[in-house]
């Protein structure tokens, strides 16, 4: 039987990736078709038969960008879910074709920033023989549908919103009315009342709940976002119930295609329509959409989230017996152990289990880079205590969702020896950053030497332990991809006459009490940055009351006095 007369049941895996939807022989077949037109592509243009200006939307619709020094090759991770052999394909991506490394980013994706235009179609089919592609990583269209990195593990979570982004991964793909929107466009979805996933600033988030009936609902937030313009997006509907979330997705999406401004790149966004609009109008033009829509044919009926769920593999939980005993008397024996168990580790909801987060921070280190070895070490770990699943987070990090409680010193030992064992997750050296000017065409300023210097400034585990939850993350340019607006103490690189400077702002969450920070003042150099933000760490220290975190003293306290610290004359 051809893959062309395959049912999709009959095309289905035999072995189910736990964590993540199993693909098809449908899917694959899809897969090699794709890379095939590629391939004809790349040879027209190294023959010379495509010019870069013709070759630019080919070569983007594949996720491959072109940079300061070569292309970028940008892999989407599905509401950031791997397995072990797709682990195992990044890192012989690095290894053969990159310098020996990927960057994990805030959109829970991997860049390769080395790749030459030669080698893109192997490293393609790399991706493809593990189930991977790039397919819309760039481009005017939906892209990755970002989750929550504890899903399906966290004790706080109320609903494992893996199937539905699934549902909405497999609905945005390819979609032909959305291929080609005002400007990109991006999801984030969570199951858990603590947002873990920054749903207020993106382009829709959804916060999904089980409802009536057992049937989850969503609320749903629209028009948030960070760039040039940041705003928080506002809450559009809380109980859009299961059965209609691709309708009134598409109602959304129906009206920001067709009032969106295609007129002004800067003006482009969801989110500036909707503050054009206001919210209640805006509100009034979806559910007039969606009224208006044939909502049978978009409706998602039980039997289709079963359906999809089906091709899900879960865990196979071992009975807690001693595994609480076991840790236990671990973190007793070994004070080291202990230290990163209290700041690397999340609660699970299975007994004698736990999440244990591992830090890409290292003292001095490049925020979110893995070494091609280091990709193979956390790919053995996943197979060996964590049923071969892995996760990556949009604080680029990476998570081992399903570890046996006694199990942990050994994942810890094994993590420490490769130099993945830094204990200061949500600490001052937790520190999210772009590729900025080191890579990326669009930068100002570079956003990975200030990233080291300030942790290595910081790099004293006291010290960190004594500030307690700070939240530093660097943009290299407005477009803000490394967050800096939803930072504790965000930094934006910005062109000063000609110079690289840094600009500092305070005050911002992409939690639930989200809020955008607040610029301090006049961009520094890079060095009198980092002074600066030690300066202000000392303020802090001085000033919180209670166990307040950085945050909380900021909000009390005010921008004066912190301005004061940094601007005032000594």
């Amino acid at each position: 039987m051809s893959t062309e007369t395959m049912t999709r049941a009959e095309a289905a895996p035999a072995v189910l990736p736990v964590g993540r939807y199993g693909y098809d022989q449908v899917d694959r077949t899809f897969l090699r078709e794709r890379i095939e037109q590629f391939r004809d592509q790349v040879n027209r243009r190294i023959a010379g038969d495509l010019t870069e200006e013709e070759f630019k939307p080919l070569r983007l619709m594949n996720g491959l960008y072109l940079q300061l020094h070569a292309y970028m090759l940008r892999v989407a991770v599905p509401y950031g879910t791997l397995g072990s052999k797709q682990v195992r394909a990044l890192a012989r991506i690095a290894r053969e074709f990159d310098k020996g490394y990927g960057h994990f980013t805030t959109r829970q994706n991997i860049q390769f920033n080395w790749i030459k235009l030669e080698d893109t179609v192997a490293a393609l089919e790399v991706l493809a023989e593990a189930d991977m592609h790039a397919i819309q990583t760039s481009g005017n269209c939906i892209r990755n549908i970002t989750s929550d990195e504890f899903a399906g593990a966290a004790k706080d979570e109320l609903l494992d919103p893996r199937v539905h982004a699934e549902i909405l991964r497999q609905w945005s793909t390819l979609h032909p009315e959305f291929t080609f929107l005002p400007r990109k466009f991006k999801f984030a979805i969570s199951g858990s009342p603590h947002d873990r996933v920054v749903a207020r600033f993106h382009d829709i988030g959804l916060i999904a709940r089980p409802g009536p009936h057992g049937r989850p609902v969503f609320e749903v937030f629209v028009g948030g976002g960070l760039g040039r313009t940041p705003i928080v997006g506002v809450s559009l509907r809380d109980d859009l119930p299961e059965e209609d979330l691709l309708a009134y997705m598409e109602a959304i999406l129906r009206v920001y295609n067709a009032h969106g401004r295609r007129d002004n790149i800067y003006k482009a966004r969801i989110k500036i329509l909707v503050q054009a609009l206001g919210t209640d109008e805006f509100r009034r033009q979806v559910e007039e959409e969606f009224v208006a829509m044939d909502r049978a044919r978009y409706r998602i009926e039980p039997a289709l989230v079963a359906a999809i769920k089906a091709r899900f593999g879960a865990p196979d939980f071992a009975p807690e017996g001693n595994a609480a005993a076991g840790l236990a008397e671990d973190r007793r024996r070994d004070i080291a152990f202990d230290a990163w168990i209290r700041t690397n580790t999340h609660e699970h909801k299975a007994p004698g289990y736990i999440s244990v987060v591992i830090s890409l921070k290292p003292a001095g280190g490049i925020p979110g880079d893995a070494t091609a070895e280091q990709l193979d070490l956390l790919a053995d770990l996943a197979d060996e205590f964590s049923f071969g699943e892995l996760r990556v987070t949009h604080l680029q990090n990476v998570v081992l969702g399903h570890v046996r409680q006694d199990q942990l010193h050994t994942v810890w030992q094994r993590l420490s020896q490769a130099g993945l064992g830094t204990p200061n997750v949500n600490f001052i050296t937790d520190i999210v950053a772009c590729p900025g000017l080191d890579y990326c065409a669009l930068a100002n300023a570079r956003s990975i030497p200030i990233a080291q210097k300030l942790s290595s400034r910081f790099a004293d585990l006291e010290l960190q332990r004594e500030i307690g939850d700070l939240r530093i993350n660097i943009s290299g340019c407005i477009n803000a991809c490394g967050h800096h607006h939803a930072a504790h103490l965000g930094i934006l690189g910005v062109d000063k006459r000609g110079q690289e400077a840094f600009q500092i702002t305070l005050g911002g969450s992409g939690e639930e009490d989200a809020s955008i920070g607040q610029i301090l003042g006049p961009a520094m150099a890079e060095d009198e940055t980092v002074d600066a933000v030690s300066r202000l760490i000392d303020l802090y220290l001085v000033r919180r009351e209670n166990g307040e975190r950085f945050l909380d003293t900021y909000r009390r306290v005010g921008t004066a006095a912190f301005k004061d610290v940094v601007y005032a004359p000594a």
